[in-house]
């Protein structure tokens, strides 16, 4: 259920025009916080925006956030129409398949640049803004990064994406290090097996879906507005005196240490 916790907080959210991103929006959207969509789908990011406007105020700008220029630009557009930047979802995320004798180095490149460094340069250049904005006698922000079960839990054919993640994880931390001074608080979210696009494509075919539900003993795949949910809560003042942590939400994956029976 959503409530005015984020009334009229001003949100960015990259990668947001669809999946996790877009539900993490749209719940921002119903507690009551302006939304910015920065993502380089532009086709799925104007549909985005039109939805997101029937719920509050909201905007779509292109952005790969693995370009410094694409990501002042975000920052900048955000701060034209909106005067301030209250909360940062650095949610943007590829993956790229590959053994790790045989992943190339420009696909290895590929998803680091977006997942790794995109992170960096969101987070800095609104961490930046949010600096002055508390030194000019305002509110302190919050920054969340998107993590993943596989920041810990490696997979062999995701090279990139787990380094990607694990890097994540520890970026978190400096943020949330450097920036407290200012009260700025950074955490992360670690999902687990989410119903995207990308597990959409393994729902219907029962052996990968057994290999996925023998390692997750609440038995079933997550929403992405379960994990919008969280989002909601960490950019909150109900997590007011959380900060450097990662939430991993993935029906109680990370503590196994077998597998659990399919139920048929």
């Amino acid at each position: 259920m959503a409530d005015t916790r984020l009334e009229n907080k001003v949100a960015i959210i990259t990668g947001g025009a669809q999946g996790i991103g877009y539900a993490i929006a749209e719940r921002f959207a119903r507690d009551g916080a302006k939304v910015v969509i920065g993502d380089v789908a532009d086709e799925e990011g104007a549909a985005a925006e039109t939805a997101l406007k029937k719920i509050n105020t909201a905007r779509f700008v292109s952005c790969n956030v693995a370009e410094k220029l694409d990501v002042h630009n975000l920052v900048a557009s955000t701060l034209d129409e909106f005067g301030r930047i209250d909360i940062l979802v650095n949610n943007a995320g590829i993956v790229a398949t590959g053994d790790f004798l045989d992943i190339s180095e420009d696909d290895f490149d590929r998803v680091v640049a977006i997942n790794l460094k995109g992170s960096f340069l969101c987070g800095q250049a609104v961490a930046q803004h949010m600096v002055e904005q508390v030194k000019a006698g305002g509110a302190a922000g919050t920054i969340i990064n998107m993590s993943s079960v596989n920041a810990v839990l490696a997979i062999p054919n995701q090279v990139p994406y787990s380094v990607s993640k694990g890097g994540i994880n520890q970026l978190t931390k400096v943020m949330a290090l450097s920036l407290a001074p200012y009260g700025i608080r950074v955490n992360a979210i670690g999902p687990g097996s989410i119903m995207t696009k990308i597990l959409e494509a393994v729902a219907h075919d029962k052996p990968a879906m057994d290999r996925i539900m023998s390692r997750t003993p609440l038995g079933r795949l997550g929403a992405p507005s379960e994990i919008a949910s969280i989002a909601s809560f960490l950019a909150s003042e109900d997590a007011s005196y959380m900060t450097g942590q990662t939430l991993y939400a993935d029906g109680g994956r990370m503590p196994l240490n077998y597998t659990v029976p399919i139920k048929r």
